[in-house]
């Protein structure tokens, strides 16, 4: 394993790319967002990909990042998808860092936010919120499973958990 990469992982809407921002505020690292670069690859939005070509076809893209990531990236924090942590060289890319909280908050946190209407469309599987919670309760004790830390950001702003994870990854290292 690398451990000079920081791969975010947890579900959508959990605050990955706020907290990313923070902690190359303070930190050596650069980032990259996988679904960044996959709507680079595809010059389409993820909903788009989505739509026309479907999850499976999705999932084949992130297999290509992970792969990529693998063999060209370091000293980079990784903010992931919220399905991305299934890629199986995952542990070979960096330290897997949980940024956790409870399904009801992610809500919270995505709705009181002021763009909220352009978050919740950009993740076409929260349009159906009941649904959303099943894969929220069945990917969770995978993010546990395989996190080698896990920072809860339960109403905790990007700083804080920015610092945390920092703090985490440095003893970890």
């Amino acid at each position: 394993m690398r451990t000079n990469n920081i791969i975010l992982i947890g579900f959508m809407g959990v605050g990955k790319g706020s907290v990313a921002r923070e902690v190359i505020r303070d930190s050596k690292y650069m980032t990259i967002d996988t679904d960044d670069l996959i709507e680079s690859m595809e010059n389409k939005k993820i909903k788009t990909i989505f739509a026309e070509k479907g999850e499976a076809y999705f999932r084949n893209l992130e297999k290509k990042v992970a792969q990529w990531l693998e063999l060209s990236v370091q000293n980079t924090l990784i903010s992931t998808g919220g399905g991305f942590y299934k890629q199986i060289n995952l542990k070979k890319i960096g330290i897997i860092v949980l940024l956790d909280s409870p399904f009801d908050a992610i809500i919270k946190r995505i709705k009181e936010h002021p763009n909220a209407a352009k978050k919740l469309k950009k993740r076409p599987l929260l349009a159906d919120l009941k649904k959303a919670k099943e894969l929220y309760d069945a990917r969770r004790p995978e993010y546990l499973k395989l996190a080698d830390i896990v920072i809860d950001v339960t109403n905790k702003t990007p700083e804080v958990c920015s610092k945390e994870l920092l703090k985490k990854v440095k003893k970890h290292a």
